[in-house]
């Protein structure tokens, strides 16, 4: 009942106030975890209506609603959207580097007199000692985290302004006072959701443990993108790709985005297609800020139809009507790689993304991801700070590191217990943490663990270009997602589906000229779907049925032979003699693919595996 009562005051505030007639499945869920001050990790593919997650039930909370988010350009268009409701009750303001001392004030003032109950503002903000006073003075009720990827190392936006946000969340108690004080309790912090388009598992558990969330409901909706058409082509040199990216500018004349993986890559790419008669723009985060916002405003207004990026260009991107996104280059990950093709025909209509790839993409990729800090910078870091707490401005002054590099330090050193924060804000050396050389050399072991996963992800990232299957059924199983049959929207659906399509044709052919002694009549009329492209038919053939769960439960003998080709439940925990424990992700033909903590993403033959005897499900 009182489940009911709940979702029937939830489907009411987001009619009456918002216009929302319906809410999904996956936001009621969420919603409801809300506002019975239950932490949530959200994570719904772009233009599934993540920030109605915590808009809706921030109305049923007593308490202002703080939203984090990364870019003032994306708390720009959320704020014009709420305050265009011209309603009272949905008023949102902004604290940021954008508004003067004055407006900033007048903000505060605003909610805490109750004229405004969303207040939006940056990680940045957050990290300043006095902005942080005056936020908890307002009392917030929730708190939602934007973009909530940019936390995780593991992520494809990573951003080391958040890091610091854990701390800041604890700081938003309340003070204790009176009776608690005296009993030793403490007021809760508010309740956090945090909020993101893709997630993969180890990114998922990097969120959580980053923000402290407690016992979060995870609400993971259907990643599934059906129509867009995924393609992939491996290409023998760089005139080829060339070559295959004018004929997809010649094919889709809408607005697209090309991402390649260096600054210089885009401004060559920029002018070698202007040249080549095609208007082009470039972006990429070695620009002057003014730049870049002016070149995002003009993508957005289709002023620029063709914006040749690195991954700096991303967030923010509310642009309905992009028909395709082009990778010249391998993804360092299939997280890269879904978010920024996850920007294509969010109106619903028919888009492209094409992955133009080359064997050499890899050691790119790789050589990237290599690098890590001198161990004596970590040393001698430790030893300042077990000789006294420091604040991080005063550490900055004593280390000469610049603020990102000090927050990435001190973010390692936190892992490997060498580093804690104090409730003042204040950063030191706890008595039974490892000595400077030791924590040095536990941190180094840390950073080489991450590499090992990251070349794992790459790995993931080339088997997907270079795959025969399915790539919608590879690319969610990365995810921990899984689709009943072919996805029916990518090239290697299309050519086994065609396939099939020209064998019944040529066997009804046959049968036809036994009978009558004529050829076949001229095939029917092609049907409505995406549009004819290099290496792709004209329309995309029928999906071949997919066998669900509920056909094998009709049909035991189907039953059996789903379980004899999937031993371990999917999700489940596993472990390896030497790679120790794992999460079971996907099961493709005769392999498994599974997440081990320790040395990042394996596909096994399971053949291999019950001859073995490889892996054992974990009795936790």
């Amino acid at each position: 009942m009182k489940d009911l009562l709940l979702t029937w005051r939830l489907r009411r505030t987001a009619k009456t106030l918002f216009g929302w007639r319906k809410l999904r499945p996956a936001q009621l869920r969420a919603m409801r975890a809300l506002s019975r001050r239950r932490d949530a990790l959200v994570i719904l593919p772009t233009g599934a209506g993540k920030s109605a997650v915590y808009q809706v039930p921030s109305m049923l909370l007593d308490g202002p609603t703080l939203v984090i988010s990364p870019l003032l350009a994306l708390q720009q268009d959320q704020i014009a959207g709420l305050n265009g409701r011209d309603s009272d009750m949905t008023r949102a303001v902004r604290i940021s580097s954008a508004e003067t001392p004055k407006q900033q004030q007048a903000a505060l003032d605003a909610v805490r007199d109750g004229r405004a109950r969303f207040v939006f503002i940056t990680p940045e903000q957050l990290a300043q000692t006095e902005r942080l006073e005056q936020v908890r003075a307002l009392r917030p009720a929730l708190v939602a985290v934007d973009e909530a990827h940019c936390l995780s190392a593991w992520g494809h936006d990573f951003r080391p302004d958040y890091l610091t946000l854990g701390h800041a969340l604890q700081a938003l108690a309340p003070p204790t006072r009176g009776l608690r004080r005296l009993i030793g309790r403490r007021h809760r912090r508010p309740t956090v959701v945090a909020l993101t388009a893709t997630a993969s598992p180890p990114v998922r558990d990097d969120i959580s443990a980053r923000l402290r969330l407690r016992d979060p409901e995870v609400v993971i909706g259907g990643l599934d993108r059906p129509n867009i058409y995924l393609e992939a082509t491996r290409c023998a040199g760089e005139d080829q790709r060339w070559r295959r990216l004018l004929v997809l500018l010649q094919a889709d004349p809408g607005d697209g985005i090309v991402y390649v993986p260096t600054r210089r890559a885009a401004e060559d790419l920029t002018g070698r297609l202007t040249d080549a008669g095609h208007p082009a723009a470039y972006y990429h985060g070695g620009m002057a800020s003014g730049t870049r916002t002016r070149r995002h405003e003009d993508f957005l207004a289709g002023r620029i139809p063709v914006m040749v990026a690195t991954s700096a260009f991303g967030m923010g991107i509310d642009k309905a009507d992009i028909r395709w996104v082009a990778h010249m280059a391998l993804p360092d990950s299939p997280d890269s790689y879904l978010q920024e093709i996850g920007r294509a025909g969010r109106d619903g209509l028919p888009a492209r993304a094409v992955l133009l790839f080359r064997a050499e993409d890899v050691a790119l990729q790789r050589y990237f991801s290599s690098g890590a800090p001198a161990e004596t910078e970590i040393r001698d870091l430790v030893a300042v700070l077990r000789q006294r707490p420091h604040t991080r401005t005063e550490l900055r002054e004593v280390s000469g590191f610049s603020a990102r590099k000090l927050t990435q330090l001190v973010t390692l050193l936190e892992e490997v217990g060498a580093v804690v924060t104090d409730a003042d804000g204040k950063l030191r050396s706890p008595d039974n943490a490892p000595l400077p050389v030791a924590a040095a050399r536990l941190a180094l072991a840390e950073v080489e663990r991450h590499q090992t996963v990251q070349r794992t992800r790459i790995d993931m990232m080339r088997q997907f270009a270079e795959s025969r299957s399915c790539r919608g059924q590879a690319l969610l199983a990365y995810f921990g997602d899984r689709i009943d049959g072919p996805c029916g929207h990518c090239d290697n659906c299309s050519a086994g589906a065609s396939a099939l399509t020209s064998a019944a044709t040529r066997r009804r052919s046959r049968r036809k000229r036994a009978s009558h002694g004529r050829p076949d009549s001229p095939s029917q009329p092609a049907r409505r779907g995406h549009p004819a492209g290099p290496g792709r038919p004209a329309t995309v053939p029928a999906q071949p049925s997919a066998r669900t769960a509920a056909d094998a439960v009709k049909d035991p003998a189907a039953a059996h032979r789903l379980t004899a080709n999937e031993p371990y439940p999917l999700h489940s925990t596993v472990r390896h003699t030497a790679w120790g424990t794992g999460t079971v992700l996907s099961y493709e033909n005769d392999r498994i693919t599974v997440l081990f903590d320790t040395v990042g993403y394996k596909t096994l033959s399971l053949a291999v595996v019950r001859m073995g005897n490889l892996l054992v499900l974990d009795a936790d």
